[in-house]
């Protein structure tokens, strides 16, 4: 690319940067700002030291440890899972070359288009059916079904390139189905699932609207949902308001920087694929 084309490129690049971290600036200034100084000088301006009585209430009164808790048990858990079933479910439909196969992925794209109001008295029905209404494990559950649903559809059309070669190559070796998917297939396309577990991760983690009508628990709740409670009952201020979207905002932020090369690594596959 020459320089005449990558400055403009770089620009707009940077402008992008800061729509996305001005934002998260202003909510971490306003975390560590009494209401007071809030009140005299408004949002923009700069806290005259840490006042940090705004977490410390927030983390108390939501209990955010256990809120910490849930959220990274359900998010890691729908994580792996949905990754898992989304492998084993795109092996049959991108290598097995299922009959129907167009016809199926297109099932697991309406599926993942669905919007979440419209899952919710199902959900609840079911739930409350099979005894799991108000647990982890129902939106584990639930959340698992929905991102597999986009994973199968992503994971299916990367397969269904996969060079055929190598597949029947192991099969004259004497490979079985499993061996050529755990020791070839998943080895392979090990950046792809990467991409998907963080991915899948940073999703469930910021859900609010089904684990709001799924967990009605104080001791069951996520972050999220701990947040617009809340903040629906009208108990905190401006800067307790920053205070808890920086709590629930970190988690996920670090988990996304662990995980960044990872990312980079699977999204530069792709590019060369």
């Amino acid at each position: 690319m020459t320089a005449l084309r990558r400055y403009p490129v770089l620009v707009a690049l940077g402008v992008a940067a800061l729509f996305m971290i001005v934002p998260f600036l202003i909510v971490a200034v306003n975390a560590v700002k009494s209401p007071a100084e809030y009140s005299q000088n408004g949002p923009l301006s700069l806290p005259d030291g840490l006042y940090l009585d705004g977490l410390k209430d927030f983390w108390e009164r939501v209990d955010y440890s256990q809120k910490l808790l849930n959220s990274v048990l359900i998010s890691g858990s729908v994580a792996v899972l949905a990754v898992v079933l989304s492998v084993l479910n795109a092996y049959a439909i991108g290598i097995g070359r299922l009959r129907g196969r167009t016809w199926i992925l297109a099932f697991f794209v309406l599926a993942n288009m669905l919007p979440q109001e419209a899952l919710v008295y199902p959900v609840y029905f079911l739930s409350k059916e099979a005894g799991i209404y108000d647990t982890r494990l129902s939106v584990v559950i639930v959340f698992t079904v929905i991102q597999a649903a986009f994973g199968t559809y992503l994971l299916a059309s990367v397969l269904g390139r996969f060079p055929r070669e190598i597949v029947e190559a192991a099969r004259i070796d004497g490979a079985t189905k499993w061996q050529v998917l755990w020791r070839i297939v998943v080895p392979v396309s090990r950046p792809t699932l990467g991409v998907l577990l963080v991915f899948f991760f940073v999703w469930t983690w910021n859900e609010f609207l089904l684990p709001l009508v799924m967990l009605i628990s104080n001791d069951n709740q996520t972050v999220s949902v701990a947040l617009g409670v809340l903040q629906g009952q009208r108990l905190m201020d401006a800067t307790m308001t920053n205070a808890a979207a920086l709590l629930g905002l970190l988690p996920a932020l670090v988990f996304f920087l662990l995980f960044q090369r990872t990312l980079t690594r699977g999204i530069a596959v792709g590019a060369v694929k």
